[in-house]
C-alpha cells in the first residue's frame, strides 16, 4: 500500500514537471506565431516596452476588435522638421496585417482599394514627365511630386529663405563692425601714416598696406568663426537632438560653407580697410604728423 502511494506521488510529480516544461514552450510557440510589428524608439520608451513583448493594436479609436502582435524590432523615425515638436509614437506593420487591422468588415472590396501609393524613380529629374504621362494614361488619379517646391509650400524653401535672411543680416552687421574697427585703427595710426609719407612712401603704397592689414584681419576673423563653429557643431546638435528627441541634424559645417564664409569675409575686410583709410591717406602730410 505504501509503495503504491509512493509510485502515485512520483507519477503526479512527473506530470507536474512535464506541465511546467510544456506550458512555457507552448506559450513561446504561440507568441512566435503572432505577426511582427516594428515600434519606434520613442514609443518603446514612452510605453516601457521591449522587443519580444506582445501588444494589442486596434484600428478603431475606441480600441474595439484588437489584434495581437509581437514587437519584432525598433527603428528611428525619419527626421522631419515639420514634426520637430511632435512625439514620434509610430508603428510599422506588414501591408496584409495593416489591411486586416484597418479594413471595414462590411466592405468586401476594402482590401482591394488604395488611397495613395508612393513611386520612387531611378532618375528624380524625370518626376514631372512621369507625372504628365501617368495623368494622361489614368485621368482619374492625381499625381504629385513629394519633393514639392515653392508652390507646394515646401518647408525647406522656407528654411532656406530664413537662413538667407539670417546670413545677410550677419554679414551686414559684421561688415559695419569691421568698418568701425578699421576706422579706429586708421585714426590711431595718423602719425605713423604721416611718417611713412614723409620718408617717401606714396599714397598707393600706404593704401596697399592698409588693404593688406584689412584682408589679414578679415581672414583671421573668418577662420576663427569657422573653427569655432566646427568645434561647437557636435555639442549644438547633441543638445537639440536631446531636447527634441530626434536624430535631425541642426548644424552641419561643410567645406563649401567654410570657403564661402572666407570668400565673403575677405572682400568685405578689404573694402572696409579702403573706406576707413581713404580720407586719412588723402590728408595733408604735415597735419598727420601734427606739425
Amino acid at each position: 500500500m505504501y509503495a503504491r502511494a509512493r509510485n502515485l506521488l512520483l507519477l503526479l510529480g512527473l506530470a507536474v514537471a512535464l506541465a511546467h516544461a510544456w506550458l512555457p514552450a507552448a506559450a513561446a510557440n504561440a507568441q512566435s506565431d503572432l505577426p511582427g510589428v516594428l515600434f519606434s524608439r520613442q514609443l518603446l520608451a514612452a510605453r516601457h516596452l521591449k522587443v519580444g513583448d506582445v501588444v494589442e493594436l486596434s484600428g478603431d479609436p475606441s480600441g474595439a476588435n484588437p489584434r495581437r502582435f509581437r514587437i519584432a524590432g525598433t527603428y528611428e523615425p525619419m527626421p522631419d522638421p515639420m514634426r520637430l515638436t511632435s512625439e514620434r509614437l509610430e508603428t510599422r506593420l506588414h501591408l496584409p496585417d495593416l489591411l486586416r487591422l484597418t479594413s471595414d468588415p462590411n466592405d468586401s472590396q476594402a482590401d482591394d482599394s488604395l488611397s495613395a501609393i508612393n513611386v520612387r524613380l531611378r532618375r528624380p529629374e524625370d518626376a514631372e514627365a512621369f507625372a504628365r504621362d501617368l495623368s494622361a494614361r489614368v485621368p482619374t488619379i492625381g499625381v504629385r511630386s513629394s519633393r514639392g517646391g515653392e508652390q507646394d509650400g515646401n518647408p525647406f524653401v522656407v528654411l532656406s529663405r530664413f537662413h538667407l535672411a539670417i546670413a545677410s543680416l550677419t554679414i551686414t552687421t559684421g561688415a559695419v563692425f569691421l568698418l568701425a574697427l578699421m576706422v579706429l585703427l586708421a585714426d590711431e595710426r595718423r602719425e605713423m601714416v604721416g611718417t611713412l609719407r614723409l620718408i617717401g612712401l606714396t599714397r598707393a603704397r600706404v593704401l596697399a598696406q592698409m588693404l593688406l592689414e584689412g584682408a589679414i584681419i578679415a581672414g583671421a576673423g573668418a577662420a576663427f568663426g569657422v573653427g569655432l563653429a566646427a568645434l561647437t557643431e557636435s555639442a549644438f546638435n547633441a543638445f537639440f537632438q536631446w531636447r527634441y528627441d530626434t536624430s535631425l541634424v541642426f548644424v552641419r559645417i561643410t567645406p563649401s560653407i567654410a570657403w564661402r564664409s572666407i570668400a565673403a569675409a575677405l572682400p568685405l575686410g578689404m573694402a572696409a580697410s579702403v573706406l576707413a583709410s581713404w580720407a586719412l591717406v588723402r590728408s595733408n602730410t604735415l597735419k598727420l604728423v601734427r606739425r
